[in-house]
């Protein structure tokens, strides 16, 4: 049996939902010591500080812990302050890979030979979890290789007894690989790159609650296809929206289609399908916010942060880092649709809305507000509203607005009524302007519209357009350095 080491060796995590604060008047998170000693060990492990790198503290002034800590928080998207702050703890605490993170591109493999030498492949379920019958443990393992069958020349054999390609087991705690897993939530399974020996087996830690279907759990399909694409010679991807990315993110097993970017990385290793159906679906790409014809969903403003929506993603800028961060949308809000209409922050209630086509859904913080989601008539919108191109909060007039097609609404929040003698014109909100909004907020006393790729400012007091700009005045091109 082959040597194992970190860089061979694979685990998906759950899910990193990444936090605001929560609360404008929460108090500023005391870093102890014990926090400190926690992060110097989590930089040894996954950012290579090493007793080196200790022992040259003080020459020329180096302090290689902030050096590192600033590594990491770069990586992460964070305020770059290379000290133990608040949010840098909270990054650091999530559930995570044990492969270091200055080892993740945009996509990645192992290098060297660690790629099968054949594409007709074996695979063996050893044992069953009891979450789910047989039938759909088969079905799932299935499909999760398929996934990748479906993009390369790979094919994928079942066998009943003997030692397969890719063995797959369930089991809890050491169980015979010097890795053991650490119970509930946390790690949920590892793989081993291609390999003699234990390289391509993909373990389950049985201590999970695995599902078919069900959110309420960790879908099987979603797990097994991740780990194997690690039995297959890929290593994690930092793209947010990719499937090799490190963190467990739920996603219809019903309509999941493999995204772009781990097409490129398995095709890097063993070509495309010769036989692609024309029909096929084109794999699903990560929006760039270098790309200069992006027309935003929605933007919003959030407690000193900017959040700027497309499709089942949204980046989040912080006015002391220009660097934007990308996420799923479903990775902060779980129970969010996976692509919005429009959204704006409500000053009267404190939460956040998030439309899409006739329903809004209401969010305190992380967590969906009971009740919700709801049908838009729930501000007042007339039935014949079938979807809402933009909203945005006027802190002027303390009125949220609405946007369909060429008219909008004003909504009283204070009272919940909508206000008489709406709809109306665009125009006469503002002046000359007779294109669909797309997106709308406000900054620092000015309004900002979003038409297409164009931005507006304007004053609502005054009706006066001020400048036309691009999107990326705001959200700047941020190309990810691999």
């Amino acid at each position: 049996m082959r040597s194992l080491n970190l860089c061979i060796f694979l685990s998906l995590t759950a899910a990193v939902v990444y936090s605001l604060p929560l609360d404008r008047d929460q108090p500023p998170q005391q870093i102890t010591h014990k926090d400190e000693e926690f992060a110097e060990s989590y930089l040894k492990s996954f950012f290579n500080l090493t007793k080196e790198h200790e022992r040259s503290f003080g020459r020329q002034g180096v302090n290689p812990m902030a050096e590192k800590l600033r590594d990491m928080q770069r990586f992460f998207g964070l305020n770059i302050t290379g000290s133990v702050d608040a949010d840098t703890m909270q990054m650091m605490k999530k559930a995570r890979c044990g492969v270091p993170d200055t080892q993740v591109a945009r996509f990645s493999t192992f290098g060297g030979d660690l790629k099968w030498q054949t594409t007709a492949l074996t695979y063996r379920i050893l044992n069953y979890t009891p979450d789910m019958s047989r039938a759909e443990v088969d079905d799932s393992m299935e499909k999760a290789l398929n996934v990748w069958a479906r993009v390369t020349p790979l094919t994928f054999r079942r066998m009943e007894r003997g030692t397969a390609d890719i063995m797959i087991s369930f089991a809890r705690r050491s169980h015979g690989d010097s890795y053991p897993f650490d119970g509930p939530q946390g790690t949920l399974a590892h793989a081993f790159a291609p390999s003699t020996g234990i390289g391509g087996d993909a373990h389950f830690d049985e201590d999970e609650d695995f599902t078919y279907r069900s959110t309420s759990g960790y879908v099987l399909f979603l797990v097994a296809a991740h780990e194997f694409g690690h039995s297959l010679g890929l290593g994690h991807s930092r793209d947010p929206g990719a499937l090799m990315h490190s963190n467990y993110i739920y996603k219809n097993p019903d309509t999941f289609q493999l995204p772009l970017d781990d097409v490129n990385g398995i095709q890097s290793l063993y070509g495309p399908n010769g036989n692609v159906n024309p029909n096929e679906p084109t794999p699903p790409k990560t929006p760039n916010s270098c790309d200069a014809t992006m027309v935003l969903d929605a933007v919003i403003t959030l407690r000193g942060e900017m959040l700027f929506f497309k499709g089942s993603f949204f980046w989040r800028k912080h006015p002391q880092n220009p660097r934007p961060r990308q996420s799923l949308i479903s990775s902060f809000w779980p129970n969010a649709p996976e692509k919005v209409d429009a959204a704006f922050e409500s000053r009267q209630t404190d939460r956040v809305y998030l439309f899409q086509g006739r329903q809004v859904w209401a969010f305190s913080g992380y967590d969906v507000v009971s009740g919700f989601p709801r049908n838009i008539n729930y501000f007042g919108l007339p039935r014949n509203v079938n979807k809402i191109n933009a909203a945005l909060y006027d802190t002027h007039t303390r009125r949220t607005l609405f946007f369909v097609g060429d008219q909008y609404y004003s909504y009283d929040e204070a009272r919940r009524t909508m206000e008489a003698g709406f709809p109306k014109s665009i125009e006469t909100l503002l002046p000359g302007h007779t294109s669909k909004v797309t997106a709308g907020f406000q900054y620092r006393g000015y309004t900002y519209i979003y038409s297409g790729s164009n931005m507006l400012e304007y004053s609502l007091r005054t009706g006066r357009l001020f400048r036309v700009l691009k999107n990326d005045y705001f959200l700047p091109c941020a190309t990810r350095r691999i």
